[in-house]
């Protein structure tokens, strides 16, 4: 199914989607987080294909993270001839965590925090520029992402492509196989990977939503993830004071 799709013309339909985006919002560029990995290099791609590279900015950003993800955001941003940044986020988050008193806290709040202080990072260099955000289908729909961290952005170029689609993608617009091939990782801690830490694959994700064959186990264990991380796919609650106050009158 995922071969039959024309992704070539699929990437000129998500750029012209972009710059009309980009259009509507009175912007002139945009600014994106690069990783080193598949997500932010295929958006990144979009976007300098969509407008040009000067007028994207793609920040990469340490922060206590694998060296190696450092070196590949740069060359993903050297490949495309984006403008690149490099924002050692690391004194900033030990400096976040000691102020808070949360030096003990668990490695999955240091993760979400990270995300987090990267996200307010991309929004200080958002004057005159919309925040592409790299979340892919896959993801979202399991509700694997941080609330206001990666999940915070202003378009979402690959939010409805799973991510065997995104690499495919990633073919088409020439990216370099290392990116295409590399283990999906947040680079959270070390040697944690995606897959490892859903406990599925990205492959199951897929055929579950689309009602193909997973096992029982990984279904099961899906459906609980989406469950529990339904909140973050809601728009945010409000109480209905005007109809409370009109009842009550």
């Amino acid at each position: 199914m995922v071969s039959r799709i024309d992704y070539e013309k699929l990437a000129e339909a998500i750029g012209d989607w972009i710059r009309r985006t980009l259009i509507d919002a009175g912007m002139d560029g945009l600014v994106l987080g690069v990783s080193g990995g598949l997500d932010s290099a295929v958006t990144a791609a979009l976007g300098a294909g969509a407008l040009s590279p000067d007028r994207v900015l793609g920040l990469v950003m340490p922060c206590g993270s694998v060296t190696s993800d450092t070196e590949d955001g740069l060359r993903i941003v050297r490949h495309l001839g984006i403008e690149g940044r490099t924002i050692e986020l690391s004194p900033v988050l030990e400096s976040f965590l000691e102020a808070g008193g949360l030096q003990e806290t668990d490695r999955l709040n240091i993760a979400n925090t990270k995300s987090r202080l990267r996200m307010a990072m991309l929004y200080a260099h958002s004057r005159g520029r919309l925040v592409l955000g790299t979340g892919n289908f896959s993801e979202l729909r399991v509700g694997y992402w941080t609330k206001w961290g990666d999940g915070a952005a202003d378009l979402l170029p690959i939010g409805r492509l799973y991510k065997e689609e995104v690499r495919e993608l990633a073919r088409a617009l020439g990216l370099p196989g290392w990116v295409i091939e590399k283990v999906p990782s947040a680079g959270l801690w070390p040697g944690q990977s995606d897959e490892k830490e859903m406990g599925f694959t990205y492959g199951d994700i897929m055929e579950y939503f689309r009602g193909g064959e997973v096992p029982r186990e990984t279904a099961d264990r899906i459906g609980d993830m989406v469950r529990a991380t339904e909140h973050k796919r809601r728009p945010i609650p409000c109480f209905e004071a005007r109809k409370w106050m009109e009842d009550n009158v």
